[in-house]
């Protein structure tokens, strides 16, 4: 097979591939055969320059009101049941620490119409209100049209419990790379309040966030990954020490779909739950639908702009 150069493979690499079972689009990403983002790239970057560099979606009231009445527990477990992609691989391992109440699943109905899952996380924040994951889980990259739906955030869901309700997801910033160019595959999404009028980092925290966090250290990899015998229900790990590859950056790790958007947590130890679990990076891409290594952006100044865009909201 020949070699692929670092900048096609980058290119490539962030490209959605949506798998389908029983009727329903698991968000997974793996290297595709895809056309080369060079060949539009002069068009794309006056575009980018003229709209700037972040693109954010918005669902009103009457559409976030209609995603929470949409995401119901027969259709949680529905949904879950409906993807098998295999059994869990020798390195991930099912999460036994203290109860992560900022991470969750984040349901939605892909550009394609099927019901589907990601991971996601609430962070520290202005608004009290974002959440991050990945962009593919908000769009599909280089197609400005096809956008997700019915976006809804469950934060410390575990085997069909949601003990804190609900966020329905009332916008979306991703960069603008990634909608032109599937480059740069993060996400802020901003959350609505739950029920009784609450913030959602007044009810389960916010995972701290770096930027320009050197590349190297020790990171815990988490995701509701859709493998057997978990199916999404329960939350998995991957502990590895981070390597740049391919102009991004990597740990070995098999999480497979449902665990894109889920965080790479520094400072954390993944047995007990403790210390602060700052968040690095998140699941973006894999090496292949067998996966051996998970890759995550480096999050640099774009990465930041998005977050400000979210937190500002």
């Amino acid at each position: 097979m020949p070699e692929t150069s670092p900048s096609l493979f980058r290119s490539l690499r962030g490209r959605v591939t949506g798998l389908a079972v029983a009727g329903t689009a698991l968000a997974l990403l793996a290297p595709v055969p895809a056309m080369a983002a060079s060949a539009q790239a002069g068009a794309t970057a006056a575009a980018t320059a003229t709209a700037g560099p972040v693109s954010v979606l918005t669902y009103t009231t009457k559409e976030r009101r209609e995603a929470l009445a949409y995401w119901t527990t027969a259709r949680i477990k529905a949904v879950g049941k409906s993807v098998d992609l295999g059994p869990t691989g020798p390195k991930a391992k099912p999460y036994k620490g203290a109860t992560l109440k900022t991470l969750g699943r984040l349901f939605f109905v892909n550009a394609r119409g099927a019901d589907t899952w990601c991971t996601a996380t609430a962070v520290k924040s202005a608004n009290r209100s974002a959440v991050m994951t990945a962009a593919h889980c908000v769009r599909m990259g280089s197609s400005p049209g096809n956008t997700n739906t019915s976006m809804v955030f469950v934060p410390a869901y575990y085997k069909g419990k949601q003990p804190y309700g609900a966020f329905a997801v009332r916008s979306a910033a991703t960069p603008r790379t990634w909608e032109n160019d599937s480059l740069n595959d993060m996400s802020a999404l901003v959350v609505d309040a739950d029920k009784k009028g609450r913030e959602l980092t007044d009810v389960v925290g916010g995972q701290p966030i770096s930027f320009d966090r050197a590349v190297g250290g020790t990171v815990t990899a988490l995701g509701y990954s859709a493998t057997r015998p978990q199916l999404g229900e329960e939350l998995l790990r991957c502990v590895g020490t981070t390597k740049r590859e391919h102009g991004t950056q990597m740990i070995p790790c098999d999480l497979t779909g449902g665990a894109s958007g889920g965080p790479w947590l520094a400072d954390f130890d993944a047995t007990t739950g403790k210390g602060k679990g700052v968040l690095v990076s998140v699941n973006a891409s894999l090496d292949s639908l067998e996966p051996t290594k998970m890759y995550g952006e480096v999050l640099r100044s774009t990465a930041k702009k998005v977050y400000d865009k979210a937190q500002k909201s």
